[in-house]
């Protein structure tokens, strides 16, 4: 037999998401999931993704984005001084990858009872018609997303983001409204006022003579309504912000 002309595959285990793989790596080596050697396991999902792209398999974002955050994670641990919170305390750094890897063990393990029930509920007789039933609803139903397209890890984000809301919601956004005691017409006569007593009014008199931002935006619209209503006249120099403002001169 020619061995040549024989061909091989290599195949790779499927995993639903980046999680899934690492809790691969924890249950094949018994691993404390509390306590997992950030080292070791960076190394395994490394080699992962490396063989995957050996192979020209496409890479998912997600691998991509947990791998960036396990060296990160080594990064931090392999520096000399500990990251440390408000009271003094050492910050784990694998504290959220932890916690993250918990919830999606949870996930994983209801869905796991679910896939039970399913296959004892296919072992049942489906009542008839189910064809029509289905058709009827597909044409009332509403333009979703479809089931199949929702992986196990992006439930658990999803599910991880609701959570968040739902913790903080009692957090309401409070503004503070500020009425400003100014009106355009007021404006006016404080501008004619300082244009009568200097004859001449420049940008850093206008600005000087604004108490907060509030005043100088209406000081400034009410020069510009003043300049419509042909009361000022305008007098440009070089530079930025370089102009006065004196009184009309009326035609004789």
């Amino acid at each position: 037999m020619d061995m040549q002309s024989e061909g091989y595959e290599i195949r790779l285990p499927q995993f639903e998401g980046p999680f899934d793989l690492l809790l691969f790596f924890i249950e094949r080596d018994e691993l404390n999931i509390h306590d997992i050697p950030i080292a070791q396991i960076t190394n395994d999902f490394l080699d992962y993704i490396q063989q995957m792209q050996a192979l020209n398999m496409e890479l998912a974002s997600e691998f991509i984005f947990v791998a960036a955050t396990l060296m990160r994670i080594k990064a931090k641990m392999l520096l000399p001084r500990p990251e440390l919170d408000e009271e003094g305390n050492e910050i784990d750094p694998k504290q959220d990858l932890v916690q993250k890897l918990v919830l999606y063990k949870q996930f994983k393990d209801v869905s796991e009872e679910l896939r039970i029930l399913e296959e004892q509920r296919l072992m049942q007789a489906r009542r008839g018609n189910i064809a029509d039933d289905l058709q009827r609803a597909g044409e009332h139903g509403g333009q979703g997303e479809e089931l199949a397209t929702v992986d196990l890890y992006r439930l658990m984000v999803v599910y991880e983001r609701l959570m968040h809301h739902y913790a903080n919601r009692n957090n309401e956004v409070r503004h503070t409204v500020v009425k400003y005691p100014y009106t355009i017409e007021q404006q006016k006569k404080a501008i004619a006022s300082l244009v009568a007593i200097n004859k001449k009014l420049d940008f850093g008199t206008i600005v000087k003579n604004s108490e907060n931002k509030v005043q100088f935006v209406y000081n400034f619209l009410a020069i510009l309504e003043m300049l419509q209503q042909q009361l000022l006249e305008l007098q440009s120099g070089l530079g930025f912000n370089n102009f006065w403002v004196t009184e009309r001169q009326q035609p004789a």
